[in-house]
């Protein structure tokens, strides 16, 4: 059962917020503001119902506030003022955006336009990762959906396509009329990262359409 999204949360729920690079992606390698919205609409991120989870194999931790820089802020005027205290430099010195990314859980059951304006009016080029269950507000710059298998794809169109590999029933060729820009396979991480790597090179060069995309800053050891 999905987990319906607060609308017009008054509070927002955060994991953790860090300063780090992007590590997956067409933006891999861009140093970004993460923010970690608390809270998943297909795992409550409790170890007994992993099992029924559609993503079984998250590897995130999400669940409560207790995350480094975590909490639960008053409201998007209090959340964009502390996301942007992680930005290296100082307002108006910047000949380039500034770079957020929400992510979660699922960022997009609290991310909301009043919190993108505020990121925006303090030039931060917003971006979401999102298993797509849940429709995007309008004004986001760059919209990365994470598409679980045997899960209603809501999102079914944005900036990049990122999936896991391998799930079952998962067939690629689901996706490749979607309006997305770019179309990535992801390796799963854990014991079988190594075949799964191997796995998702071969599906790239049996269908150039797909590129493959790694969690660098896992091998880089970095948040």
């Amino acid at each position: 059962m999905l987990i319906p999204p607060d609308a017009h949360p008054r509070t927002y729920r955060v994991y953790e917020i860090f300063y780090s690079l992007q590590g997956e992606g067409a933006h891999s390698g861009r140093p970004a503001v993460f923010c970690r919205f608390s809270g998943c609409n297909l795992w409550t991120g409790n170890s007994e119902d992993r099992p029924g989870s559609p993503c079984s194999y998250c590897d995130t931790e999400f669940t409560g506030t207790s995350g480094p820089n975590g909490g639960i802020f008053a409201d998007y005027a209090a959340l964009a003022t502390r996301i942007e205290s992680f930005w290296p430099l100082p307002p108006g010195s910047d000949s380039f955006s500034r770079f957020v990314v929400f992510t979660g859980g699922e960022p997009l059951l609290q991310l909301d336009r009043a919190l993108i304006r505020a990121m925006q009016s303090r030039g931060f080029e917003v971006a979401i990762e999102t298993n797509g269950t849940i429709a995007a507000p309008e004004g986001i710059n760059w919209i990365c959906v994470s598409p679980k298998t045997g899960v209603p794809l809501i999102q079914d169109f944005g900036n990049e396509i990122k999936v896991v590999v391998p799930q079952k029933g998962q067939n690629l060729a689901d996706y490749e009329s979607l309006a997305f820009d770019h179309f990535y396979v992801l390796p799963m991480d854990g014991p079988e990262r190594d075949d799964n790597t191997a796995l998702a090179v071969q599906m790239c060069l049996d269908n150039p359409r797909w590129k493959l995309t790694l969690q660098i800053h896992k091998y880089l050891q970095i948040p």
